[in-house]
C-alpha cells in the first residue's frame, strides 16, 4: 500500500474518533446538565451551565486539540502523482 494512503487513512481515523468525542462531550453536557427544569438551571457568565460547558468549553476544547493535532501529529503529504524520495 502506498504511505500516502496509510497516512491518510490514519489521520481520517484520528478525526472521526475527534469528532465522536466532540459530540459525547456536547451530547452529554446539553441533555446530561440541560435535561432538569430550568428553574433549577446554574449559569456561568449569563448561560446556562449546560449551554457553558456543551458550547463554549466544548468549542475552545476541540479548537487547542485540533491545534495541537494538525501540529504534533498530522504529516504533510504531497499530493502530486511522482515518487518523492526521502
Amino acid at each position: 500500500m502506498d504511505p500516502q494512503f496509510k497516512i491518510a487513512h490514519r489521520e481520517a481515523i484520528i478525526g472521526v474518533i475527534l469528532a465522536v468525542l466532540h459530540f459525547a462531550w456536547w451530547f452529554g453536557f446539553a441533555y446530561g446538565l440541560g435535561s432538569q427544569p430550568v428553574e433549577r438551571y446554574r449559569y456561568i457568565w449569563g448561560f446556562p451551565e449546560w449551554f457553558f460547558y456543551s458550547c463554549i468549553v466544548g468549542f475552545l476544547l476541540i479548537a487547542v486539540t485540533v491545534t495541537l493535532l494538525a501540529k504534533f501529529v498530522l504529516k504533510e503529504v504531497p499530493l502530486d502523482d511522482e515518487e518523492v524520495t526521502e
